[in-house]
């Protein structure tokens, strides 16, 4: 069906002529298998085989996963044969929904992209504060943490619900015992958290996931960040930038700024114009080339606010009005 079965572009090691290359492929894969995508080139007018640069290549904006199936190749499969992840939302939001051909691709890039930035599972405890994620049961992000925990083979990795005297204990037994440990948390989990607890863990990689998912006022992440390192008695704070409708995550190990791994890219979307880009430093809409989204999409406009640094990481500022819907706003509905 495609030349992408092997998944050999996901690796350590992929110059950028390498992954231009890859991404027009894909590009053109896409164009032609997917019928959402290629509905919204044909709106736009343009030709697929004119695309020869990855900054001509149209990006799909990110709420088409709440109201259209996005799936190259495999449209005439039954559901069945799709794990369905879907996004978190509020109550009465619209949620977005992600079909995933293949588990195997998506593992392949978390635990890739982990190893990337980290190193292996088996060298840390995962320590999981997703409760909001948990009791959904089609998140993503769960599906994820869950691998780690199970990769990490390590007895004392787990998730918490709202059992904040356990995980309290634990870290203690972690931290008394000079364990190598991560605990991943939704921003607000680890807020309540730290209105019972505070423990001093400088060793401890705390790393949030960001959103208050309703259940606390928003804060910016700079205020976020200390009120954590002040209850976990560490110097900085990570975090994962991950979405249902892409397979792969950023990450940053400390104030805000993310770092993709090698399969995956950033670009910042001028505000007023979706089809041109800004210069470096300036603040646009953050639009993301995820290699591994093979059989959904690989180029996702999100509602994200954020600019590209000197040294190659991006932060997020904001996102757009929810009523500023980009591109093709006809397709959408």
């Amino acid at each position: 069906m495609d030349s992408f079965g092997s998944y050999e572009h996901i690796k350590k090691e992929l110059t950028a002529d390498e992954f231009d290359k890859v991404a027009l492929d894909i590009f053109r894969f896409q164009a032609a298998e997917n019928p959402v995508y290629s509905e919204y080139i044909k709106y736009l007018g343009i030709v697929p085989d004119k695309v020869d640069s990855i900054y001509k290549i149209p990006f799909l904006p990110i709420e088409f996963f709440k109201t259209r199936k996005v799936i190259t190749g495999f449209n005439n499969l039954p559901e069945d044969k799709f794990r369905v992840f879907r996004s978190s939302g509020t109550t009465g939001m619209t949620r977005s929904s992600h079909y995933v051909y293949d588990t195997g691709l998506y593992e392949k890039s978390f635990v890739k992209g982990f190893e990337y930035f980290y190193s292996s599972p088996e060298d840390y405890v995962f320590l999981a504060l997703l409760p909001s994620y948990l009791e959904r049961g089609d998140s993503s992000l769960i599906y994820m943490v869950s691998r780690l925990i199970e990769l990490s083979q390590n007895e004392h990795s787990g998730f918490y619900l709202y059992n904040h005297s356990q995980l309290y204990e634990k870290l203690l037994y972690l931290r008394d015992n000079g364990i190598k440990t991560i605990l991943i948390g939704v921003s607000f989990a680890l807020l309540d958290f730290g209105q019972e607890y505070n423990i001093d863990f400088p060793e401890l990689i705390v790393m949030e996931t960001g959103g208050m998912k309703g259940r606390r006022k928003e804060m910016v992440r700079s205020e976020l960040h200390e009120h954590l390192k002040n209850t976990f008695g560490v110097e900085g704070i990570h975090s994962e930038y991950g979405m249902t409708e892409l397979l792969s995550q950023a990450y940053s190990k400390g104030e805000g700024k993310f770092f993709t791994p090698p399969w995956m890219r950033i670009l910042v979307r001028d505000m007023n114009d979706p089809f041109s880009y800004v210069e470096q430093g300036r603040t646009g809409g953050i639009n993301v080339i995820d290699l591994a989204n093979i059989y959904s999409c690989s180029f996702i406009e999100t509602k994200d606010l954020g600019r590209i640094n000197n040294d190659g990481s991006f932060e997020i500022s904001g996102r757009f009005d929810n009523t500023d819907l980009r591109g093709c706003n006809l397709m959408v509905v």
